[in-house]
């Protein structure tokens, strides 16, 4: 407690980074994890109803299955529904438009975790060089005195330590996060897949109403 105390009282100019860096990896967390739990959907429901209403050609009844989802997939779905009803030929490049801004919105403060993960450590050593070399030069001017260099070292690692430890929160969840994000991703792709699987299929469609339709005028 004693290194801590004096650490914190000769370090605090590399420490306070440190401790503004543990602030924002601990809202960062706190707010992705809920923004994450709010947006959490069980897709396999709601494709099994997109796909009964898709292959009824009931666009309504999809529009109402992306409300029902919400969240960042009922968005996605519902821009989707919109595409399809309105583009269908371009509908792979309109919805990969649609799911890269969502997934911008997914990704959207995890920067800041990768940044932190990677600078803190280097403050912390940074702490502790700086602390060591003021150790020798009081030892230089006071003599050899051994508990002078333990203590001085003891509360120069502190800094080191500490940046070692909100680095390594920082890394754990934007990795964890980053796979969230890349769950989310996935989702938006087997969305995407459905919608085309029907815009495959509805291409061959008017020709052969065009083909009956002009068959049927040769018989009359």
């Amino acid at each position: 407690m004693e290194l801590l105390i004096e650490s914190i009282k000769m370090d605090w100019p590399v420490l306070l980074p440190i401790l503004i860096c543990s602030i924002l990896v601990v809202g960062v967390v706190i707010s992705k994890w809920s923004f994450y739990k709010r947006n959490q959907r069980d897709i396999a429901v709601y494709m099994r109803e997109l796909d009964r209403a898709l292959d009824n050609n009931d666009l309504r009844a999809a529009q109402d299955t992306a409300i029902n989802c919400g969240g960042v997939i009922g968005e996605v779905i519902e821009e989707a529904v919109r595409i399809f009803s309105e583009q269908k030929k371009g509908f792979s490049r309109s919805f990969d438009i649609s799911s890269t801004l969502a997934t911008r919105k997914l990704e959207s403060n995890l920067t800041i975790l990768g940044t932190i993960g990677g600078v803190a450590p280097f403050l912390g050593l940074f702490g502790t060089v700086v602390r060591i070399l003021l150790t020798f030069n009081i030892l230089a001017d006071a003599g050899n005195q051994a508990a002078t260099v333990a203590s001085g070292i003891g509360s120069a690692l502190i800094a080191t330590a500490f940046g070692l430890g909100v680095a390594i929160v920082a890394v754990i969840f934007f990795n964890l996060f980053q796979s969230v994000v890349k769950h989310f991703e996935n989702d938006f792709n087997l969305i995407k897949l459905l919608f085309l699987n029907y815009v495959d299929s509805e291409g061959p469609a008017p020709q052969q109403n065009k083909y009956s339709s002009a068959s049927s005028r040769v018989n009359l």
